[in-house]
């Protein structure tokens, strides 16, 4: 039987929750007997049955026994949200688990697979494994890093700007690109810009071009500056629009702002008096948002990158030139070619009249 086979079925059926599961890792599931799918399933949203329970429900312990279920991930056996599903596993007779990757939580890890084979049930692991750690690497870096996976999301020229000279960037992409963009808005926990891009462009930080969800609004806003007529703070979700302050801010201000909904962090300054980076995305892996877009501007580009901060990148590049104008990215201290900042995997695709990259550190 060809695992990997039914394998990418089973990734294909966990990217369906996408946006709608995390902190949950994505999971798809499928039954397969004599070389016949049975039955699929897949984890739908957050506090929902896993992908096994889907996948098990519509059938018979007759239809079940001795038949293979494939999960790309490590099945839980403890009780969460949800009952085990190793239980479900075991009462159903299945005889063959295969599994793409083991779950990295301290709570699942090795265990789902030490019960399935205790109840004399075959297990095969680290199937299509690569493509199973990147569907959910944002859950595995909140697992064990302590923070979220952060990507960061540039649109320039192709000299290298993200705005004129005078500071404007409304549209340096193509609309297949802004397309692009708020797809990557739906798949991300958080979006993230700082202050004076909001002074600069209002945003709204939706995701208005597709059918999709919204994230968390956060903005970097030491002082709290941020205006009374700013789009962020007209959502009719206030909740979700996340103002990350230092000391420096008034508590005046800040109570004003709590009042109308508005989520406010306080965090420490690191050493040049700035919000500190770790601290504000360590808070928010507290709060369970696993997967970070930041989108601006180049101080905060620079910020991430220099203190190694950010695990992807991508750039949006436009055949247009401005010459002078705003760069994207600012010092992050390499002195020598040799000394430059370096991408394990990359990746180039046309999208529109744009290209686009994609690396990660």
């Amino acid at each position: 039987m060809d695992h990997s086979y039914y394998m990418r079925q089973t990734l294909q059926l966990a990217r369906r929750g996408m946006g709608a599961v995390s902190p949950n890792p994505m999971v798809g599931a499928l039954i397969v007997r004599d070389g016949h799918i049975l039955s699929r399933g897949y984890h739908q949203k957050f506090g929902g049955p896993h992908a096994e329970i889907v996948a098990l429900h519509p059938l018979s312990p007759e239809k079940t026994k001795n038949s293979t279920i494939y999960i790309n991930l490590e099945p839980c056996a403890h009780t969460g949200k949800t009952p085990p599903c190793t239980e479900a596993i075991i009462r159903a007779g299945i005889s063959h688990a295969v599994i793409g990757i083991q779950d990295p939580n301290p709570l699942v890890r090795g265990k789902g697979i030490r019960a399935l084979q205790a109840a004399g049930i075959q297990v095969t692991t680290d199937i299509c494994k690569e493509a199973c750690y990147e569907l959910n690497e944002p859950f595995f870096t909140w697992i064990e890093k302590k923070r979220p996976f952060i990507t960061l999301k540039l649109a320039q020229t192709l000299d290298g700007k993200i705005a004129t000279r005078g500071g404007h960037s409304k549209w340096i992409t193509c609309e297949q690109s802004l397309k692009k963009v708020h797809r990557l808005r739906h798949e991300h926990d958080g979006i993230l810009v700082g202050i004076g891009t909001v002074l600069q462009d209002n945003p709204s930080l939706d995701v208005r071009l597709i059918h999709g969800k919204n994230g968390k609004r956060i903005i970097l806003d030491s002082k709290l500056r941020i205006p009374e007529d700013a789009r962020l703070l007209a959502h009719p979700d206030p909740e979700n629009t996340i103002l990350v302050c230092t000391s420096e801010a008034s508590r005046l201000r800040s109570r004003q702002l709590q009042n109308r909904g508005i989520t406010v962090w306080r965090v420490r300054k690191d050493g040049t008096g700035r919000i500190d980076l770790k601290t504000a995305i360590t808070k928010a892996a507290e709060q369970g948002i696993i997967s970070i877009l930041v989108e601006g501007g180049s101080r905060i580009f620079t910020a991430f990158l220099e203190k190694k901060l950010a695990d992807r990148l991508i750039v949006f590049i436009a055949p247009v030139l401005f010459g002078s104008g705003i760069e994207g990215i600012g010092d992050i201290g390499v002195d020598l070619p040799g000394n430059a900042r370096v991408f394990s995997k990359t990746k180039w695709k046309r999208t529109g009249q744009d290209m686009l990259f994609e690396g990660k550190f």
